[in-house]
């Protein structure tokens, strides 16, 4: 039986010097690994606006000013549960610009993510990497005006 679950994220695109930061993603076997935006699930009741705030502190240690709302993207994607069963998971992720105003790079412990670097802008096509890096690019980039992120198709790796 499949199971039907909405999963609402919230991502920072952080640009400085012509590198984007990024947080790398940990299975919770530890066993796979792909670069991220610095964002993730919204706790019940939080707001977006602060669950990225609070997503990009936990990951990389540094304290974020939101600039502007970038837009939304809306995916699904059927996944084996944890438990072994089948989720038709529908992903809908609000994705922000925002800038560092405080705090140093520092790599979380005991969370999803065990790592958090600048990366080359120039080098970010090579990484293995979560959609949510290309969608939130794209985004910025195109800045559309009604703020709906058209998806992204891309041959290779590619992690939702």
């Amino acid at each position: 039986m499949i199971t039907q679950r909405l999963r609402v994220a919230a991502y920072a695109v952080c640009l400085r010097d012509a590198h984007l930061l990024l947080a790398r993603w940990v299975s919770p076997d530890g066993a796979r690994r792909h670069w991220t935006l610095p964002g993730g699930g919204v706790e019940h009741a939080e707001d977006p606006f602060d669950a990225v705030v609070r997503e990009v502190a936990e990951e990389t240690g540094y304290e974020t000013q939101v600039e502007r709302l970038l837009g939304v993207n809306s995916r699904t994607r059927i996944v084996e549960s944890y438990d072994g069963g089948v989720v038709d998971l529908h992903m809908l992720s609000v994705f922000y610009r925002a800038r560092i105003v405080a705090g140093e790079l520092r790599f979380e412990t005991g969370g999803t993510t065990d790592l958090a670097q600048w990366i080359p802008l120039a080098g970010v096509a090579t990484l293995e990497r979560s959609v949510v890096v290309d969608i939130g690019l794209d985004l910025h980039r195109s800045a559309p005006p009604t703020g709906h992120a058209e998806p992204i198709r891309r041959t290779g790796f590619m992690r939702h």
